[in-house]
């Protein structure tokens, strides 16, 4: 008896050891397959260590995108770039975009990528919610020309008590106040007026997108066979998911969370490198100041679409701003080739490229503006700043282009007009140049650490 009982143990055993093999061939198999595919892309050469280049990606992703972009072998075909976390994407040049876009879901997952860039698994996230976009869509795009009053009162408001109206200079670190106003207006939006000037929805409103961030990098350092046993206990994730801990409201908490991580912060970072711009560049001030008092005065004294829609030489100058400054150096896509390898766009290079930009390293605040008044209705819209085509790329790409552009355009209009007509500002310490952005891997911030000067505006004809 005991002999059958163990020749049975001996027989499950056999068993499972033969299921572990073949799904350690399987595995094996599946890799050996995709890494054959892959290898039929050009790569990026490395001729350094993994750590060695994870390094050097982080400090000069910029330069390594355009290398790549500019190689004559890769010209008009998709080549690999190995990045910091040890994945290989495939970036496409421009002109694919408009062929891809038209594939199914089923074929290219947006939401499959960005869950594997955010490891949603550990961080919660929720960017494949589909009622946060459709919302946007079709409740806010379509009223937004009755919310725009509204908006500008908010702005109006919170940049009033944050920047002082001085007789003489003083320091104001402008991403700091940006990022609060920006919060408070699209809060007035999106959670109602009382909630949108609760400490605590304006702190995490502000803090959620730097955990976010934290948690997903604290989660890509670790080995990936660690992540399911070890990822959750991480102080970054366990700090992250606490905004998610009112269980009977968990859907709307994180759709408010994912509005929260898609707009606040890439909106202050364009306002901030606007008015960064705008402080080493002082002539394009006065004709911005008379377009924005015109189109105010033409709209019976009030900033309605009409009026934002007329200030189409500072729609240029923000355009202009985001080709030099995109808040990412690549557009991710979420395509796939072959399954399973992320896809992007490398967005800094097409817009440094002068046959996309004519003397493309040249900032003109007014390039747009002028291409504008030279051209018919498609020309025309083709320019605007939330136009998304193949060549400008900073709000995504055909069906998943960001629905939040409209909002944001008008946030950072009514931001821009608000300041120029109540503050002159210029750079701390009589700085010449233009204050540097700083690069990290993909992303591309504005320096946060040093001061404007803000003073109470002296300009002619700079109110209403």
């Amino acid at each position: 008896m005991e002999v059958q009982y163990i020749l049975e143990i001996l027989h499950n055993l056999e068993a499972a050891i033969w299921a572990v093999l073949i799904f350690i061939a399987f595995v094996l198999i599946s890799q050996a397959h995709y890494k054959a595919q892959l290898a039929k892309l050009p790569t990026f050469d490395i001729d350094e260590g993994n750590e060695k280049w994870r390094r050097t990606y982080l400090k000069s992703a910029r330069r390594l995108y355009q290398e790549g972009y500019k190689k004559v072998s890769f010209k008009n075909q998709a080549w690999i770039m190995p990045t910091s976390d040890g994945r290989k994407t495939v970036v496409v040049p421009g002109q694919l975009l408009s062929e891809l876009s038209k594939l199914p879901e089923t074929v290219l997952s947006f939401p499959t990528a960005i869950n594997k860039v955010l490891e949603v698994k550990y961080t919660k996230v929720a960017p494949d919610e589909p009622l946060a976009p459709y919302c946007i869509k079709a409740d806010l795009n379509p009223a937004l020309s009755r919310l725009n009053p509204i908006i500008y009162r908010e702005v109006e408001n919170a940049l009033e008590e944050k920047i002082p109206q001085c007789e003489d200079w003083a320091p104001v670190f402008i991403y700091q106040k940006l990022v609060n106003t920006v919060a408070k207006v699209s809060g007035r939006i999106f959670v109602g007026a009382e909630l949108s000037h609760n400490k605590d929805y304006l702190d995490t409103a502000i803090n959620y997108t730097i955990e976010l961030g934290n948690a997903v990098q604290a989660v890509k350092k670790m080995k990936p066979w660690l992540r399911p046993f070890l990822a959750w206990k991480l102080p970054e994730v366990q700090q992250l998911n606490k905004h998610y801990k009112v269980h009977s409201t968990r859907r709307i908490v994180k759709m408010q969370l994912l509005v929260i991580f898609a707009g606040i912060h890439n909106t202050t970072v364009t306002a901030t490198n606007v008015l960064y711009n705008l402080a080493v560049s002082p002539e394009y001030m006065q004709p911005l100041r008379e377009e924005i008092c015109k189109a105010i005065s033409d709209n019976d004294g009030t900033l309605t679409s009409r009026a934002l829609q007329q200030m189409e030489k500072l729609d240029s100058f923000m355009k202009e701003t985001i080709r030099f400054y995109p808040p990412e150096l690549t557009s991710f896509s979420g395509q796939y080739i072959p399954p399973g390898t992320s896809i992007e766009t490398p967005l800094q290079a097409i817009y440094q490229d002068d046959s996309n930009y004519p003397d493309s390293d040249t900032f003109d605040g007014f390039r747009f503006y002028k291409i504008r008044q030279g051209g018919g209705a498609t020309v025309h819209a083709r320019n605007q700043f939330v136009t998304s085509n193949e060549q400008n790329l900073v709000f995504g790409y055909g069906k998943h282009a960001c629905p939040g552009r409209f909002l944001a355009a008008a946030e950072i209009k009514m931001i821009v007009s608000k300041i120029l007509l109540t503050y002159d500002f210029k750079n701390a310490d009589d700085w010449t140049e233009r204050y540097s952005n700083y690069e990290v891997g993909r992303l591309n911030m504005p320096e946060t650490a040093i001061p404007l000067l803000f003073r109470k505006t002296t300009a002619q004809d700079s109110s209403l």
